[in-house]
């Protein structure tokens, strides 16, 4: 039985990687997904396949007003955009922080406050916010500004679900480890030496494999559904275990 039926999903950045393998999945369990990107060329496949698509830069307020005074209240928002800045402290100047905290935080702050009244005023939703096990859980080298933004993403979420669990809004955080996404099949060729960057990944990894971003999405599908009712301001860790070795 397709555990969505009946529940409206918006997905950001479903255009590729971990978003667009949530939104098929979402879709595949009967959900009516509204898949959101910047880039409209990496939505059409996604409008082939039946589900609804629109473009959105989240990083644009009046844009995120516009979209969810358009949608309304969604059953699911899974805030996934954001953005993996290399480097420690002393690479990272004024422009990049906060770069990168508008993208990985502020849009994500953005998403989450504009279409909460909706959810609050329709009966409650889940809200799942994209962090990463690279955060307040561990660090990993040259992750500085991306690690003090998925932390952040972390309390964000805690956040909101302290907030409104008695509005039925449940919010949970995602925490992956190193996924075999094309974001990460650039970051390996913008290294030189893409064979010694792909090796230096799976060397941390005790499973010896990358996680697909459909292992990523069997996850999002559980919080977006009832089944995880009970579940809420959680990081949940899903990092082939990384961050316990």
């Amino acid at each position: 039985m397709a555990r969505l039926v009946g529940k409206t999903a918006l997905v950001t950045a479903a255009g590729q990687g971990i978003g667009r393998a949530a939104a098929l999945a979402m879709a595949q369990q009967g959900a009516r997904v509204i898949a959101t990107d910047i880039n409209e060329q990496t939505l059409a496949s996604l409008a082939d396949q039946g589900l609804e698509t629109r473009v959105l830069n989240v990083r644009d307020p009046k844009a995120v007003a516009a979209a969810a005074a358009d949608i309304g209240a969604v059953d699911v928002l899974f805030n996934c955009a954001g953005f993996v800045a290399n480097g420690t402290i002393l690479d990272c100047d004024e422009a990049e922080w906060d770069a990168s905290f508008d993208l990985n935080v502020k849009a994500m702050y953005r998403m989450n406050k504009a279409f909460l009244p909706a959810m609050i005023a329709a009966g409650g939703g889940s809200i799942i916010n994209m962090a990463s096990v690279v955060s307040g859980l561990i660090a990993a080298p040259n992750r500085f500004v991306y690690g003090a933004t998925k932390a952040a993403v972390i309390g964000m979420t805690k956040a909101i679900a302290a907030d409104f669990i008695t509005k039925g809004i449940r919010c949970n955080a995602i925490c992956p480890g190193t996924v075999d996404t094309p974001s990460l099949q650039d970051r390996m060729r913008a290294t030189g030496d893409y064979d010694a960057a792909r090796a230096a990944f799976l060397a941390r990894q005790p499973t010896g494999k990358l996680a697909s971003a459909e292992d990523i999405a069997g996850l999002i599908v559980f919080l977006a559904s009832d089944e995880s009712a009970f579940v809420t301001g959680v990081a949940h860790v899903i990092d082939g275990g990384w961050s316990n070795t």
